[in-house]
């Protein structure tokens, strides 16, 4: 037994590939799911990308329309500032007439700075995409289908309609025809 421990049985070269092949077989399977893991690593900071990408659009689009919302909600006390304006100055009251119109300019540079521009129509050819018209007029002085008056006024974002403008349009076409009785 003294002899064994001493000399232990020699190792040849048959030996030493086994070793190398029982090594290589173990590390293919753990070479395999390294890749694998890798590979899923690679997926899930893609996919968590694509989730941070998703829900910045997600906030920016919901403030987006939030804001839209409340520009649409701004705009009849806009209107109602320009009626107001529109009724004259009494003779009292020189000061809020100027409050008023004050008041009016502050708010429409502020849409201004959130790019809603008024739109002007008074003498410009009818246009369905950006007036709604709610009343038609005779008048030869002035060219076919062109706006004559303006209700509301309409309001737009670079060249998309916030709010298309109530006008009222010229119609050359329907003259009032007298008939006399003989």
């Amino acid at each position: 037994m003294n002899q064994a421990i001493q000399n232990p049985p020699s190792v040849g070269p048959e030996a030493s590939a086994s070793a190398t092949e029982i090594t290589a077989a173990e590390s293919d399977p753990l070479r395999q799911e390294l890749a694998e893991q890798k590979d899923l690593n690679l997926r899930l900071a893609v996919d968590f990308e694509s989730f941070k990408r998703r829900s910045r659009q997600e906030v920016e689009s919901r403030a987006a329309s939030q804001k839209e919302s409340f520009i649409r909600e701004l705009l009849p006390s806009l209107d109602n500032l320009e009626r107001a304006l529109a009724s004259g100055v009494s003779p009292g009251s020189p000061q809020f007439h100027q409050g008023v119109e004050m008041t009016l300019q502050q708010l429409r540079l502020l849409l201004r700075q959130h790019g809603i521009e008024t739109e002007e129509s008074v003498g410009q050819p009818f246009d369905p995409h950006r007036h709604e018209a709610v009343s038609q007029r005779h008048d030869p002085a002035q060219a076919n289908h062109a706006v004559l008056e303006v209700f509301q006024r309409g309001y737009r974002r670079g060249e998309k309609v916030f709010r298309p403008a109530k006008v009222v349009v010229n119609d050359l076409k329907h003259t009032k025809q007298v008939h006399h009785a003989r």
